[in-house]
Order: C-alpha cells, then structure tokens, then sequence
C-alpha cells in the first residue's frame, strides 16, 4: 500500500478527496437529504477504490496513470453511492 501512496502521491490524493465530494454532492442532490453522509461516503469510497483494487492485485496506476485512477475513483464512489442509496434511500 505505501508503494501506490507514494506512486499517486499527495496531489493524488487530494484529487480523489475532490473527486468523492463531487460524486457525494451530486448523489446528495439527487437523493435530496442527508448531504454530509453522502459527501463522506463519496471520499471514503474514491480514496478507498484504488487501494482495495491495489491489494487485490490490480495496478491501477501502472496500467494507465492518473486519469485511470481518478476515473476508477470516480466509478468506485458511484458505485458506493448508488448501494447506499438503494439501501436507505426512497423510490
């Protein structure tokens, strides 16, 4: 794990923070409430994606750089999202 910290480096992870607050806000907007839960949830799931898929073996950011990664937080954090929100949200 510290050798993908220090490949995205401190740029990279703001860049994921940011990129989980956009998906977060904007699913707090489509679900209407409860905007601090999704906007936590949004960056705890972009900064956690390209770990989890570290330790599982794929180079995320070998196989193509940074925007691979920040689009592969970008799906992580809808991803997420989109299960919170079938699991608390309404129809």
């Amino acid at each position: 794990m510290e050798a993908l910290l220090d490949a995205i480096g401190v740029v990279a992870l703001v860049l994921l923070v940011l990129i989980g607050l956009a998906a977060g806000y904007l699913a707090g907007r489509i679900a209407g409430r409860n905007m601090p839960l999704y906007l936590a949830i949004g960056v705890i799931a972009a900064v956690a994606t390209p770990f989890i898929l570290a330790a599982v073996g794929i180079g995320v950011l070998a196989a193509g750089g940074l925007l691979l990664l920040m689009v592969v937080a970008a799906v992580g954090a809808i991803v997420v999202l989109a299960i919170v929100r079938a699991l608390t949200g309404r129809s």
